[in-house]
């Protein structure tokens, strides 16, 4: 376990740099768990992400002369805005390889702070292998993400305001991918207040830490595949896996649409935007993946908010057909003056807010005289819907929905 006193010295070399974020209560979280819930809100941290505290205080304890050769960096995104963001600050050069995929948002955060990206690979060990042999045949200095003691104790000093912030929390909630976020904040609460539970939390796209930690043994995974693509790592490190096996208590496991219910649930009822790797610990909360008394304090760890916008539209979208807020039909028309009026004011008499309409009359499939209607619509929830499809049968229209 790494000393507390590397947290320590971390949470000094950080002041002026990082945000001391809120940790803030969360009445409707703490409802629904029957708990109280609290959100240390990382994803409003400067650069929108955690990863500032790991990269800036490894940055900090280099040398003179390891700097000024520069520093070069393998991430989905928020550790490259991390790394980034401490290169400016020291007037360093900073390269990131970030995987081909990685979103636009991050891409661009990472070039605006006046680093070079290069995009490389399906993920990030695709991209990290690129990357340790470009440090060495340009003798840059690579900063890990997650191996590496300094970054870990950077990650900590969350666990550490934390404690200062609300020192009676039974349950910390991390999300977990290389494992340095977890391995710092466990390794803090393992020595200032042993008892307190660290539950990990991994996206089902990416379970590596999480059959390693059952197995107790390393378990390699052929690829990852989820939308938390800050935790979208594919390979266990063996030192965060020592570490995790040493302090955390339980890991468990989310899907896509598990996570995607959580950011839409942050983004409506806790009015946060945040990413998948955030949203992943809240995901695991609605979706009783660990067990919780009742009246427990629990604190979960918001990562970053650093998602892509037409991720988050997808999202939106998807949430608002879940819900029955939005449905979709299809239907045929005689294509002749008043049919489509006809329709809408059908539509409009049931208070269905039409939001689009195509209208193809070419298509193969189609008798000559007719059209196919595609409307979408915003309802009120299955009740509603149900009643629109009542209507729809009893005014002769057989549709389809889509």
């Amino acid at each position: 376990m790494i000393a507390l006193a590397k947290f320590i010295d971390a949470k000094k070399r950080l002041e002026g740099i990082s945000q001391h974020t809120k940790l803030a209560f969360a009445p409707k979280l703490s409802q629904i768990s029957q708990s109280q819930v609290y959100v240390k809100q990382e994803n409003l941290q400067n650069t929108g992400s955690f990863k500032l505290r790991g990269a800036f205080n490894k940055i900090s304890t280099l040398s003179q002369s390891q700097r000024l050769k520069g520093v070069i960096a393998a991430s989905a995104g928020n550790h490259a805005q991390g790394v980034a963001y401490s290169a400016k600050h020291y007037g360093i050069k900073a390269v990131i390889v970030m995987p081909e995929a990685t979103p636009l948002l991050k891409v661009m955060g990472v070039k605006e702070l006046g680093a070079e990206a290069i995009l490389y690979g399906n993920n990030y060990d695709e991209a990290y292998a690129y990357a340790i042999n470009y440090a060495k045949e340009n003798e840059l200095h690579f900063i890990h993400p997650f191996s590496d003691d300094e970054v870990i104790a950077g990650q900590g000093t969350i666990a550490l305001e934390m404690i200062e912030d609300q020192n009676n929390l039974t349950t910390i909630v991390v999300p977990v991918g290389g494992g340095g976020l977890i391995s710092g904040i466990a390794s803090v609460y393992k020595q200032m207040l042993p008892n307190t539970r660290i539950i990990g939390v991994v996206a089902k796209g990416a379970p590596g830490m999480y059959h390693s930690f059952y197995q107790k043994s390393i378990q390699s995974t052929k690829d990852v595949r989820t939308i938390a693509d800050g935790i979208a790592v594919r390979d266990v490190n063996e030192k965060n896996f020592h570490y995790i096996l040493e302090s955390v208590d339980e890991i468990v496991m989310v899907d896509d649409e598990e996570i995607a219910n959580a950011i839409l649930y942050l983004l409506e009822k806790q009015k946060l935007v945040v990413e998948g790797a955030g949203a992943s610990v809240v995901a695991a909360l609605l979706h009783h993946k660990f067990t919780i008394k009742e009246k427990e304090s629990v604190g979960l760890v918001l990562s970053g908010g650093n998602i892509d916008v037409n991720m988050l539209g997808v999202i939106i979208e998807k949430g608002l057909v879940r819900s029955h807020r939005k449905m979709s039909f299809s239907v045929t028309l005689i294509d002749k003056p008043g049919s489509l009026e006809r329709l809408s004011n059908l539509l409009s008499n049931l208070q269905a807010n039409i939001v689009k309409v195509d209208f193809d009359r070419v298509s193969a499939s189609l008798v000559y005289g007719d059209a196919n209607i595609s409307v979408r619509l915003e309802t009120k929830g299955a009740e509603h819907q149900e009643q629109i499809r009542k209507a729809l049968l009893l005014n002769g229209y057989k549709f389809t929905e889509s």
